[in-house]
């Protein structure tokens, strides 16, 4: 939601690809892709944003806490991320989504938005459940 250098996002992005690698997912047995050449996660994402509304969105303490240390500021995109982020769980129709303690209500909103869309159109997104890791 911060704007990078072009640079320094492409130098990233190759390094948590190691860093993934190095872990030990192995690109074999499983499906390692870059979330940004994938067109439906931002068209989801816009669909998904058009049935939800603000006032649930402004409620979400990470945009009060990241607003905050903005200046009182915060952009459209830090706002709408949550959006984006429940397309990115919605799109695959995933069923479970290994979150932290403080993704819960994240997730609590792509449930929502989920069972809204399924309510409007018929049911077709599966209403994701979290698993919560204990540490």
């Amino acid at each position: 939601t911060m704007p990078k250098e072009p640079a320094v996002l492409r130098q990233n992005i190759l390094d948590t690809t190691a860093a993934i690698l190095a872990c030990g997912i192995d690109p074999k047995k499983c499906l390692l892709f870059r979330q940004s050449l994938v067109p439906e996660h931002a068209e989801l994402a816009w669909i998904l944003g058009c049935l939800t509304n603000v006032p649930r969105l402004l409620r979400l303490p990470q945009w009060k806490m990241k607003r905050a240390s903005q200046n009182s500021e915060g952009t459209v995109g830090l706002l709408t991320y949550p959006v984006l982020q429940a397309a990115d769980i919605l799109l695959y129709k995933s069923t479970h989504v290994p979150v932290g303690e403080d993704q819960v209500l994240h997730l609590e909103l792509a449930q929502d938005i989920a069972q809204h869309f399924n309510k409007k159109y018929g049911e077709f997104f599966p209403v994701p459940r979290a698993i919560l890791s204990e540490l």
